[in-house]
């Protein structure tokens, strides 16, 4: 079936819908957040439809997963010829080719430091985001003997225990699961919009670093105690944030200085979502350590924790995945790869420029879009009561939501008060004049 525009049928859910909803209520856990009552049937590249019949225009991706598409033809293709050959072996105790291409091929495309012919870039496989951390824990522990991390305040990293540790963005991951993993210090990110120290860039004289380096490393953790630095390039489910390349450069620089790791978590802002392979390629600079997941593989469950083979030292049976690496989420994510090169990633760059002049036009218009920021299909709006007092509202933000739903477009929040727009990297601009027509709708229905 071909999709090529919205069409909401029903009331929203419909009555199959509802009857799902039901069902979920009764046997699914309540840990899951839904902001409202999506069912998806089918998808097909940009739209998802509804056991109701309901068309909706998808500018969450699958919460940035489905990088090429929804069921795009060869992913599925591919799905299809490796399921009927091989579907699991276990690559941490046996081989088989389509991880042994991967992580070939990885290793060509991931930035980290002083990798070379010599000390190539090596791939650990999981199955997601949050395995993905775990692994990148173990490997700066292991490769450095030291305990103590540094993380940022407005991070995400996952919900595994590890990983949890590591997060900054919400009381509601922390909340009853104490004690974390001890030696996890956190630092402000640098979020110029709303800096903690009243700065203002360009132009401030990057206290956000100072801090770390003269007050945190100096009185709170000694940097002989921490194995690594972990940061998103660009905040995820943090607002969207990009900090200044100064700021990235400038922790590059003080983690050489103390042998400390620089880990890049790029489970969301990889595979293109910012119009580079990775986010981190916009700042000249390159990790140690680099976390990937959601969009490698095209919706299938996949993570790699990419190191040099210097770093990535551990020995035989340190860390292990009886799942990770399955040979079909392989085969998905090399054809991933293959189509990013060839012609996804050039129109990121089109399309996302396109977007964000559009928002940036609404930002214009609308007293409550008090930012537009990201880079490539990473871009989000910040909803405050008035651009002048610039203080966040959450609950217009959920009501925009709800709204934009109400209308057939699948769009999510991020951070606190902000609005994510992540598709898939496929959109066209005609996609993007949907979405716009849509929000414009919204936005004159929150004046009445």
């Amino acid at each position: 079936m071909k999709y090529e525009k919205i069409v909401v049928k029903t009331e929203l859910p419909g009555p199959i819908s509802k009857k799902i909803i039901g069902i979920d209520e009764k046997f699914v856990s309540h840990s899951y957040t839904r902001d409202y009552g999506m069912v998806a049937k089918r998808g097909e590249g940009a739209f998802v439809e509804d056991p109701d019949g309901n068309v909706f225009l998808d500018f969450s991706a699958g919460i940035a997963v489905c990088s090429t598409g929804h069921c795009h033809p060869e992913i599925v293709e591919v799905i299809r010829k490796q399921s009927q050959e091989l579907i699991h072996m276990s690559g941490t105790d046996f081989y088989y080719e389509t991880q042994v291409m991967l992580a070939e091929k990885i290793s060509k495309i991931v930035p980290i430091e002083n990798s070379s012919s010599d000390n190539p870039v090596m791939s650990f496989f999981g199955n997601s985001g949050a395995e993905a951390i775990e692994a990148v824990i173990k490997i700066a522990r292991s490769h450095t003997h030291r305990s103590r991390m540094l993380a940022f305040i407005g991070a995400f990293h996952g919900r595994t225990m590890g990983a949890l540790s590591l997060n900054g963005s919400k009381i509601r991951h922390h909340e009853h699961f104490h004690p974390l993993v001890p030696g996890v210090v956190h630092a402000p990110y640098a979020y110029c919009k709303r800096c903690p120290y009243g700065a203002h860039y360009p132009g401030c004289k990057l206290e956000c670093f100072d801090f770390i380096k003269k007050t945190l490393m100096t009185k709170i953790i000694s940097p002989e105690d921490i194995s690594c630095v972990i940061m998103e390039a660009v905040q995820g489910e943090g607002g969207y944030v990009v900090p200044p390349v100064e700021f990235v450069k400038a922790m590059r620089d003080l983690t050489r200085e103390h042998g400390i790791l620089l880990a890049i978590d790029e489970v969301q802002s990889g595979m293109g979502r910012t119009g580079k392979m990775f986010a981190i390629e916009h700042f000249g600079v390159k990790p140690d350590i680099m976390a990937i997941a959601k969009g490698i593989a095209s919706g299938l469950p996949l993570s790699i924790t990419c190191a040099s083979r210097e770093v990535m030292n551990w020995k035989p049976g340190a860390h292990a995945s009886t799942f990770g690496g399955n040979p079909v989420a392989c085969a998905a994510a090399n054809k991933t790869i293959e189509l990013l090169e060839n012609g996804i990633l050039e129109n990121v760059n089109a399309t996302g420029a396109y977007l964000k002049s559009k928002l940036e036009a609404m930002q214009n218009k609308y007293e409550f879009i008090g930012d537009v920021r990201g880079l490539g299909l990473m871009l989000a709006i910040e909803i405050v009561d008035n651009k002048k007092d610039f203080n966040p509202d959450a609950e217009l933000r959920d009501r925009i939501l709800h709204a934009a739903f109400a209308k057939g477009l699948i769009i999510l929040g991020c951070g606190p008060n902000s609005v994510r727009f992540a598709p898939p990297l496929i959109v066209t601009k005609v996609h993007i004049d949907m979405v716009c027509e849509v929000l414009e709708s919204v936005f004159e229905g929150l004046k009445k």
